[in-house]
C-alpha cells in the first residue's frame, strides 16, 4: 500500500509495515485499495499481484477453489453475520437466531446477562404451560362444580405469581356461558380468595379482565353489563376492594369499554338500594338458598356454640355459609339469645368479638346488628323485661372492647317513647291478629276473620286496625302467592275506614328498611299490594299521596314504593294485570269479553225477573271490582234502550252495599256520557233520558254535585276514566 500522498503518519506506517510482515498471506484478507490515491502504483499485496496468486477472487483465473466449492478450513465459512454487511455495520435489523448459544470464550461474553435471558425463556415457558393447565382446570370446573378438587389441582401447579391469569380465565370463559357458570365462577373466586389466591393476584385479574373489554365485545356482546356485574359481585363478596373503581378508571382511556364496565358496576349495580342482596341473586344465588334457610342455619350453628363451645367450628359455620352481606342476622339473632339466655352471654357476645377481630364479620355489618336490635328492642320488651338495659349494657361491653363503633349507632334511652296506645293492649292484639291470620291461610275463611276482629277490637280503635293490616302484609309477604292473593281479598272485606288503612300501610313503609333485610323484594311486594288496595278500592288514588307526604326522603324505600305503585296503576289495563298478579283466585285466564259477556247474562238475568240478592252475589263471584264500571255502564244503557227501570234498583243495592263504589259509578256515568251520540241513533232522547238519571245519582250520592257532561259526550270531575 502507497502512503506516499501524506495522509498516513509515519508512526502509522511502521505499525502496518510490522503487521505485513508478520500476516499470513494464505488467511490475509486483501486490503482496499485506496481510494484517495488511485493513479498511486499497485501494492505488492494487491489482489492482483502475480505474488499473490492464492487469494485472488472466489471465480478469479487460476484459483484453487474454482471447482471445489467446500471449504477445507475448519472456521465456519458463513458470511459474516449473515450477509448483512462487515466490519463497521449493524448487520440485518431483524436477523435473529433462534440456536444461537453464547460462546464463554467470547471476550464479550457476560455471564450475568446470559443467565438472565436463560431464566427470561424458562419464565416464558413455564407461564405457557400453565395457561394450558389453568384453562383445563376452569373446563373441568364448569362440568363437575367441584371446588374442593379445583382448589387442590390449583394449588398443585405451584405458581402463585400467575394466579392472576386463572382469575382472567375463569371469568372470560364464565363471561361466554349461562348463568349457572356465571355464577360458579363467582362462588369459586370467592372459595379460593386468600387460602389459593392471593388478594393482589384477583385484584390483577380483575385489571386484566378490565383492559381486555374491548376485546371481549367484539365475541361477547353484553361484555359491559356482564363484567360489570362480576365486578361488583366481588365487591360484595369483599374479595376486591370498592377502591378497584376508581383507581381502574384513571388508568384506563377515557373511550374504553373498560370505563363503560366500571361504571355500569358503580352506578347500575353498587349504588342501588339492596344492592347486596340482589347481585348476589342475580345468577340465582348461592346454592339457591332462600332467606329463611339462612335464618335456620345461623339458629342453629348458635345453639350448636353455646352447647359445645368451640369457635373455631363456630367461625367455620359462619365462613360456609358465604353470605357476607348478611352476618347482620347473625349479630342481631346472637344478641337476642344472649338476652334470653343470661348465662350464655359472655360466650356469645366472645364469639362475636372474634368473628370481628378475625374480620369474618367486617365492622358495617356489625353496627347493622346492633341498630336493627335497637329499633326491635320495645317489641322485644313485651318478652324481655328491661331489654333496654341489657341490651345497653351489651352495647357498652362491645365498645369498650373495642369491636363496636358505638358512636355510629342510634342513641338508645332507658325509657321507651310514650304510645297513645298501651303497651299491654297492643301487645295482647298482635299475638291474637297472628293466630287470626295464620289461622285464615289455612282455612281461607273471611267471615270467621271479620267475626274475631270484630270481637277483639270491640272498641274499634283506628290504632289496632292499622295494626292489623300491618300484621297481615308484612305475614303474607314473607308467604307464598297464595297467602299473598289470601290477603289481598281479605282486606276490602274487613270494611276498615280508609285512614286506618292508610295508617297501616305507613307503619309498613316506616319498617320497609328493616324488612328489607329480610325480604330483599320488599319494595315490589308493597307497592303491589298498595296498587291492589287502590284498584280494589280499599284505598283512593289521592291516599298514594297521603301516604307520600309521609315519606319525603327522595331516596327512602317509601318513596320508591309509592313511585312503583303509581307507575304499575298507569300502566295499560293496570287493573286486570295487578289483579291478577298472585294468581287472581280463579279469575286467571279470564278475557275482557267474557267478563263483559257474564256480565250481560247477569242483568238479563235479573230484568227478567230476578232476584237482587242473588245478582250481588254473582257480581261479587266475579272477584273483578275495578271492572264494575261495566255493571253501570250496561245497566244505564239498558235502562234507556228499553225504558224498564227495574235494573235502577239494582244498581241502589249494589251502592247501598258498597258493592259499586263511588269511582266505578262515576266512571260507569262517564263511559256512557262518551258513548252518548252512539246511542241516540237508536234512543232519540237518550241525551235527555240520562240527564235525568245523572240528578237523580246526584240526589242518592252516588255521584258527586260537580259530575257534568258536555254535549260532545265528554265528563268530567268523577266522571274522568
Amino acid at each position: 500500500m502507497d502512503f506516499s500522498d501524506g495522509f498516513v503518519s509515519k508512526e502509522h506506517r511502521e505499525l502496518h509495515r510490522s503487521a505485513s510482515e508478520s500476516a499470513d498471506p494464505l488467511s490475509a484478507s486483501p486490503l482496499p485499495v485506496s481510494a484517495r490515491s488511485p493513479k498511486s502504483p499497485k501494492s505488492s499485496k494487491s489482489p492482483k499481484s502475480p505474488k499473490s496468486p492464492k487469494i485472488q477472487g472466489k471465480h478469479g483465473k487460476g484459483s484453487p477453489l474454482k471447482h471445489d466449492r467446500h471449504s477445507h478450513s475448519a472456521v465456519d465459512g458463513r458470511p459474516k453475520k449473515g450477509g448483512s454487511g462487515g466490519k463497521g455495520t449493524w448487520g440485518g435489523l431483524l436477523d435473529t437466531d433462534d440456536n444461537y448459544t453464547a460462546d464463554p470464550n467470547d471476550p464479550n461474553f457476560n455471564s450475568s446477562e446470559e443467565c438472565e435471558n436463560s431464566d427470561a425463556r424458562k419464565e416464558r415457558v413455564d407461564f405457557e404451560e400453565y395457561k394450558k393447565k389453568a384453562t383445563i382446570i376452569v373446563e373441568e370446573y364448569f362440568a363437575t362444580d367441584d371446588i374442593t378438587s379445583t382448589a387442590n389441582e390449583l394449588g398443585e401447579l405451584d405458581r402463585p405469581t400467575y394466579s392472576y391469569y386463572f382469575v382472567k380465565k375463569l371469568v372470560s370463559k364464565a363471561m361466554d356461558r349461562h348463568d349457572k357458570e356465571k355464577e360458579m365462577a363467582a362462588v369459586l373466586l370467592s372459595a379460593l380468595y386468600a387460602d389459593y389466591i392471593d388478594p393482589p393476584q384477583v385484584y390483577k385479574g380483575f385489571c386484566k379482565l378490565v383492559e381486555s373489554a374491548d376485546d371481549f365485545i367484539v365475541d361477547i356482546p353484553d361484555t359491559v353489563d356482564v363484567l360489570a356485574l362480576f365486578i361488583a359481585r366481588a365487591v360484595v363478596d369483599d374479595i376486591l376492594p370498592p377502591a378497584f373503581l376508581k383507581k381502574q378508571m384513571n388508568y384506563l382511556p377515557k373511550d374504553s369499554k373498560g370505563i363503560e364496565v366500571l361504571k355500569r358496576a358503580e352506578k347500575g349495580y353498587l349504588a342501588a338500594p339492596l344492592h347486596a342482596e340482589i347481585i348476589e341473586r342475580r345468577w340465582g344465588g348461592s346454592k339457591k338458598m332462600t332467606v329463611e334457610d339462612v335464618k335456620a342455619k345461623i339458629n342453629d350453628l348458635l345453639r350448636e356454640y353455646v352447647v359445645s363451645g368451640d369457635k373455631t367450628e363456630a367461625c367455620r359455620c359462619i365462613k360456609d355459609l358465604k353470605v357476607p352481606f348478611f352476618h347482620h342476622e347473625i349479630v342481631k339473632r346472637a344478641l337476642v339469645m344472649a338476652m334470653e339466655r343470661r348465662q350464655a352471654e359472655g360466650q356469645l357476645l366472645n364469639l362475636l368479638k372474634e368473628a370481628a377481630e378475625e374480620g369474618l364479620i367486617n365492622s358495617s355489618q356489625v353496627s347493622k346488628g346492633f341498630g336493627r336490635m335497637i329499633d326491635y328492642v320495645d317489641d322485644l320488651s313485651l318478652d324481655i323485661p328491661n331489654a333496654r338495659g341489657i341490651l345497653r349494657s351489651l352495647i357498652s361491653k362491645a365498645a369498650s372492647e373495642g369491636w363496636l363503633c358505638a358512636s355510629s349507632l342510634k342513641s338508645l334511652s332507658l325509657q321507651p317513647e310514650k304510645r297513645s296506645l298501651e303497651d299491654s293492649v297492643a301487645r295482647v292484639f298482635k299475638t291474637k291478629a297472628q293466630s287470626i291470620i295464620q289461622e285464615y291461610f289455612l282455612s281461607g275463611d273471611i267471615s270467621e276473620v271479620i267475626s274475631c276482629v270484630q270481637s277483639e277490637n270491640n272498641t274499634c280503635s283506628s290504632e289496632l286496625n292499622a295494626i292489623f293490616v300491618k300484621r297481615l302484609i308484612t305475614l303474607a309477604m314473607d308467604r307464598k302467592n297464595r297467602e299473598k292473593e289470601m290477603a289481598s281479598v281479605l282486606l276490602p272485606s274487613l270494611c276498615f275506614p280508609a285512614d286506618d288503612v292508610v295508617n297501616g300501610f305507613v307503619m309498613l313503609i316506616e319498617s320497609a328498611d328493616d324488612t328489607a333485610l329480610d325480604n330483599p323484594v320488599v319494595v315490589e311486594d308493597l307497592a303491589m299490594f298498595l296498587a291492589r288496595s287502590v284498584v280494589d278500592e280499599v284505598l283512593a288514588p289521592q291516599n298514594l299521596e297521603e301516604i307520600g307526604s309521609q315519606c319525603l326522603a327522595p331516596e327512602s324505600i317509601g318513596s320508591k314504593v309509592l313511585k312503583m305503585a303509581k307507575s304499575l296503576l298507569k300502566a295499560r289495563l293496570s287493573g286486570e294485570r295487578i289483579l291478577r298478579c298472585w294468581g287472581g283466585g280463579g279469575r286467571i285466564g279470564w278475557a275482557i269479553e267474557d267478563v263483559k259477556d257474564k256480565i250481560g247474562k247477569l242483568l238479563e238475568e235479573f230484568e227478567s225477573g230476578g232476584d237482587v240478592r242473588e245478582a250481588c252475589r254473582c257480581m261479587k263471584e266475579l272477584g273483578m271490582p275495578f271492572f264494575n264500571h261495566e255493571v253501570v255502564k250496561k245497566a244505564l244503557v239498558t235502562i234507556m234502550e228499553k225504558k224498564n227501570e227495574r235494573l235502577w234498583i239494582l244498581l241502589e243495592e249494589c251502592f247501598g252495599s258498597g258493592l259499586i263504589t263511588t269511582n266505578q259509578m262515576a266512571k260507569g256515568f262517564g263511559r256512557v256520557a262518551e258513548s252518548l251520540d252512539d246511542l241516540a241513533l237508536d234512543v232519540p232522547d237518550a241525551q235527555k233520558q240520562f240527564t235525568h238519571y245523572i240528578e237523580r245519582a246526584k240526589n242518592a250520592g252516588w255521584l258527586d254535585s260537580s259530575f257534568c257532561f258536555s254535549k260532545s259526550g265528554h265528563s268530567t270531575e268523577n266522571g274522568t276514566g
